[in-house]
């Protein structure tokens, strides 16, 4: 893709098909069935390639709470209407990153706090270490460098950019 805003190659397509891979190979040891929960926009992408190498029973449903990634502040309204009854299950949300952690913290308190499921699990692409405080056992297929802030595969840059096919660090 033609934009002045991609910058260097971080994660290929090659290595993002391998980081789906991962992900969902762990969360096939560790479920039977589960409601997956997509974070939208964000997370579409790779929920959509991590579900069908999911060989469990899912449900599927989706959330959202816009935000700028990186921020930990975010205090926008969270979005759920619940079309899937997940008291007493298992849920995993899904998303394409965890950058600051704040939002996901969020999604979290909130799914658990006002709709009892069994358990509340994260299932990311990446993550940055060292910032994520989230009270969910979390899978995930790379760790990314803290510092970058990176474009594609469902992370945007002023609400664009997420259809590039893979992940590369913006050029502001």
């Amino acid at each position: 893709m033609q934009s002045k805003h991609v910058g260097e190659l971080v994660l290929s397509q090659k290595h993002i098909a391998q980081g789906v891979t991962s992900v969902a190979q762990q969360l096939n040891q560790h479920f039977e069935h589960a409601v997956v929960i997509s974070v939208v926009p964000g997370g579409i992408l790779f929920t959509a390639d991590l579900v069908r190498e999911l060989k469990i029973d899912i449900s599927m449903d989706y959330i959202s709470c816009p935000h700028i990634p990186g921020d930990k502040q975010n205090k926008s309204q969270i979005v759920y209407h619940q079309n899937i009854v997940i008291a007493g299950r298992d849920v995993i949300v899904v998303d394409d990153a965890i950058e600051s952690g704040g939002t996901m913290k969020r999604l979290i308190e909130f799914l658990g706090d006002n709709y009892q499921p069994k358990s509340l699990s994260v299932a990311t692409l990446f993550v940055k270490p060292g910032r994520v405080d989230i009270q969910a056992k979390q899978y995930f297929g790379f760790e990314m460098p803290n510092d970058e802030l990176l474009v594609g595969y469902g992370l945007p840059w002023k609400d664009k950019l997420r259809n590039v096919p893979y992940v590369s660090k913006l050029v502001p």
